[in-house]
């Protein structure tokens, strides 16, 4: 049940409200095992519920494995306000080829997760994310028969 856009939607309309957060120690050899996911996108760094720190796969290349994930990650162009017009962040993901925005409010803490679609025309809701952990759990009761 991918969010659909409608005029006036903004980017809280359409955002996953509770996204998988990592905390601050978390190293780059734990971002580097989550990333086996190839869903994930990017790895969201939160202490205390603010946002500290984007890691995608690129930022983590070159990075020691018992480093700080959070030191190789960014904020910068990878985070957008609730009230954002949601048509236009479309747009301007897709020009800047970027799958993922975290939702950050005036303080930097965390609200939510836009996860554009395959498609680009749409974004993931709470309920695919759902769908999609209860697939996970599906294959891996069947891999364990």
């Amino acid at each position: 049940m991918t969010a659909r856009i409608t005029r006036g939607s903004t980017a809280a309309d359409a955002m996953i409200h509770f996204p998988k957060i990592c905390g601050p120690a978390t190293t780059v050899a734990q971002v580097r095992e989550l990333f086996r996911d190839d869903h994930l996108h990017a790895v969201l760094v939160a202490d205390a519920g603010e946002l500290v720190s984007i890691v995608e796969r690129p930022d983590i290349s070159a990075a020691p494995p018992n480093a700080p994930a959070r030191r190789s990650g960014r904020l910068r162009e990878r985070t957008t306000g609730p009230d954002a017009d949601l048509e236009a962040t479309r747009r301007a993901m897709i020009a800047r080829r970027r799958r993922r925005l975290a939702v950050i409010d005036d303080h930097g803490t965390l609200l939510g997760l836009l996860c554009l679609n395959r498609t680009g025309l749409g974004f993931c809701s709470d309920a695919d994310v759902r769908a999609r952990a209860g697939e996970r759990r599906g294959h891996a009761a069947r891999a364990l028969d």
